[in-house]
């Protein structure tokens, strides 16, 4: 009983930690916005104590992740380029996502596994039993991040994706009023932050990224790269081909926004499509069955009162 409730204990306090350190998005878009501002954060009480609590979190994080990361770390500076890239495309961009990310997966692993434990010595299974009961978490644990991770970055495409079309709209509006093509980005970006926050963010590190000096074109393949899609890319590759030819950029934002808006209806229209055959695997498994008990019971009730009258139908 003392092990199961020390291991609980365990679980409990590394489950803190991580919600404790884990970055939060909404904290990445406040900073991208004081950076657009121009600005400071306002210091109050209460910011100075978050600030204290922030600063011993990054303590712990700082001295728990080596010791975290290296069962799962790699001296591959490619896969961490990808890492991060992946990182970045579900939201995080902070320094420290990465290490946080691969500190995770051991974390995870290792709660999973002293659950295990726990839960194998308290049914007082066999040896090769709790064995494979541990290796099974362990492994769940080490994998589950990158479900998350796919998951997550899928979530963030739908929403990019859903804003697109709106956003180009307000682009072509901003454009053909007068401003130019980077204004556009950073009044753009602050408009839609309530509709696609997503997409505002992406729009204002196009536009922070430019004021850095980073020539426009990269910081728009940045932002394809930030997206992974394919609408993105046309996009990014009109912009630039429009800017080289010296065409009109509120034209063919026009022409990209009519196409995206006819892709997205087709993709409704696909959906709606779908929905029959989706429906088929309850209709079989729980809504004919009950019509079948419905329609053919009391008939079925009826035969069995004939047939145990009569017994010589039998």
């Amino acid at each position: 009983m003392n092990m199961t409730l020390l291991a609980g204990l365990i679980v409990v306090s590394i489950i803190l930690v991580v919600y404790a350190l884990w970055p939060r998005q909404d904290e990445q878009g406040d900073a991208i916005k004081r950076r657009m501002a121009g600005r400071k954060a306002d210091v109050d009480i209460s910011g100075a104590r978050q600030q204290a609590k922030d600063s011993v979190a990054r303590k712990v994080l700082e001295a728990v992740t080596p010791m975290a990361v290296r069962s799962s770390s790699t001296q591959d500076l490619d896969s961490m380029s990808k890492l991060r890239v992946k990182l970045s495309m579900a939201g995080f961009r902070s320094e420290s996502a990465p290490m946080s990310y691969l500190a995770s997966k051991t974390i995870v692993g290792a709660i999973l596994g002293l659950a295990a434990v726990a839960f194998s010595w308290a049914n007082g299974y066999p040896l090769l039993t709790a064995a494979g009961i541990v290796m099974t978490a362990v492994g769940a644990g080490f994998l589950g991040p990158n479900f998350w991770l796919s998951s997550a970055i899928t979530k963030r495409q739908d929403q990019v994706r859903r804003g697109l079309p709106d956003t180009l709209d307000m682009l072509v509006i901003s454009v053909e009023s007068g401003l130019g093509l980077d204004a556009a980005f950073q009044r753009v970006g602050d408009e839609m932050s309530h509709v696609h926050p997503a997409l505002s963010d992406e729009l204002q590190l196009v536009t922070i990224e430019s004021q850095m000096g980073i020539p426009r074109s990269e910081a728009l393949r940045n932002f394809t790269l930030r997206s992974g899609l394919d609408e993105t890319k046309s996009l990014v590759a009109i912009v630039n081909q429009a800017e080289r030819f010296g065409t009109s950029i509120a034209r063919a934002l026009r022409n990209q926004s009519d196409a995206l808006r006819v892709k997205r209806r087709q993709a409704a229209e696909e959906s709606a499509q779908k929905t029959a055959v989706k429906l088929m695997a309850p209709l079989i498994l729980f809504i004919f069955p009950a019509i079948m008990v419905v329609m053919a019971g009391p008939a079925g009730l009826k035969v069995m009162d004939a047939l145990s009258e009569t017994p010589g139908l039998l």
